[in-house]
């Protein structure tokens, strides 16, 4: 890996921070060019980049490419004689044991860093100055996760409380909660009582606003359950407090995925890879972000890496010849296996990929094994398009 050509001269090791990094640079012959703190400022970082540059060709290294590690980054793309890679932090962590010494500070871990630039090239991974949108989407994605993450609670909250003062309630409107039209119903009529002195066809008309061919049959539903229970829960006026407040947060969040999934959406499209990914089955736009911003840019040398570093290949456990087996591994990019998982959840409604699961299942798999059974089958067609650039394609009778 060099700049231009040519084999690097200096090799920094730089282990960002937030306020401050850390830079070893270490010469050809391993002899320390510079060993100190640097602020997260554009004008110190080009002024020491540029005198390091006086020795030769630069490497720079990073153990964050993106996040706190961003800036560092783009400051080194941009300037003349300087290229950037960076060294995965599994592979850090391993090359830390090698190391004397069991102390964790910046200084050694930019050392580490420095010293696996300079003698295994082969750890470093190639950091593409086209990444803007791979960033935008990584950021968006990142974001819709904590969204999804607080709807749950909220819903959870919402669920729990409605449980409390109304099972029956609960059971009608609890596994559509976070639809617009029951979380506006639930801030109009947050109790039992008060949906009751509404009147069916108030709500009926109240749920007609985001529901129209839901309203009948739900508001139905509603008195239905209202009729199950006579009694009045002790806590149900606090909780009449509390359900309007939980369902005004839980509407204003499933706003706030749309418009991001909205931005998602547009910079999926405008990937070239876009067409590739979502023609196969189980894969939508939040699915295809995934992929984009956890596996595009990253050196796979087989469909077998790639589900390793997405923590759906099992693993052997062998000991002598007492214990035998496989099982689930409890590693891998944790976000990208959740997405393949749930991908290949989606995918059931494709005849192949439901004929796989049913005869996973048919040989004694658990539903989650089946279902990871059969993401990571998919694993392999998904590295195949990808290395390819082409689009899904059925497979035949026979094949299948």
């Amino acid at each position: 890996m060099g700049v231009s050509g040519s084999l690097p001269a200096v090799f920094v090791g730089l282990d960002v921070g937030k306020s401050d990094h850390h830079a070893v640079a270490l010469g050809v012959d391993g002899k320390a060019l510079l060993d100190r703190a640097l602020p997260n400022d554009e004008a110190r970082l080009r002024a020491i980049l540029a005198g390091l540059a006086e020795h030769g060709p630069v490497l720079m290294v990073v153990d964050q490419p993106a996040t706190i590690g961003a800036l560092p980054v783009a400051v080194a793309q941009a300037m003349e004689g300087v290229e950037v890679a960076y060294l995965p932090g599994l592979a850090m962590r391993r090359i830390a044991d090698l190391h004397p010494g069991a102390a964790k500070t910046n200084a050694r871990d930019a050392l580490i860093i420095a010293e696996a630039a300079r003698t295994m090239p082969h750890t470093l991974r190639q950091i593409r100055a086209d990444e803007e949108q791979i960033a935008a989407l990584a950021l968006l994605a990142g974001f819709d996760d904590d969204l999804a993450q607080e709807a749950t609670a909220v819903s959870n909250r919402l669920r729990g409380l409605l449980t409390q003062i109304h099972p029956a309630l609960e059971r009608a409107l609890g596994p559509r909660v976070a639809h617009p039209a029951v979380a506006d119903l639930l801030t109009r009529y947050p109790t039992p009582a008060r949906l009751a002195s509404a009147g069916r066809g108030q709500v009926r008309a109240r749920l007609k606003k985001h529901a129209p061919r839901l309203a009948d049959r739900l508001a139905q539903e509603v008195f239905t359950a209202l009729g199950e229970q006579t009694v009045t829960v002790p806590g149900t006026d606090a909780a009449g407090v509390v359900i309007p407040i939980l369902a005004e947060q839980l509407a204003a969040l499933t706003r706030q995925r749309g418009q991001i999934a909205a931005q998602v959406e547009a910079l999926v499209e405008a990937h070239p890879l876009h067409g590739v990914l979502t023609s196969l089955p189980g894969v939508g736009v939040r699915t295809a972000a995934r992929i984009l911003t956890e596996v595009v840019g990253k050196d796979f040398k087989d469909a077998a890496h790639l589900a390793s570093y997405a923590g759906i290949a099992p693993v052997t456990r062998r000991s002598g010849t007492s214990i035998r087996g496989e099982h689930a591994p409890r590693g891998g990019n944790k976000r990208l296996k959740r997405a393949l998982f749930l991908s290949a959840f989606a995918s059931l409604s494709h005849p192949p990929s439901r004929a796989y699961y049913d005869r996973k299942r048919a040989q004694g798999k658990r539903h989650n094994q089946a279902l990871i059974a059969l993401a990571r089958r998919r694993c392999d067609v998904l590295f195949a398009m990808l290395r390819d650039g082409t689009l899904y394609q059925p497979p035949t009778t026979a094949a299948a």
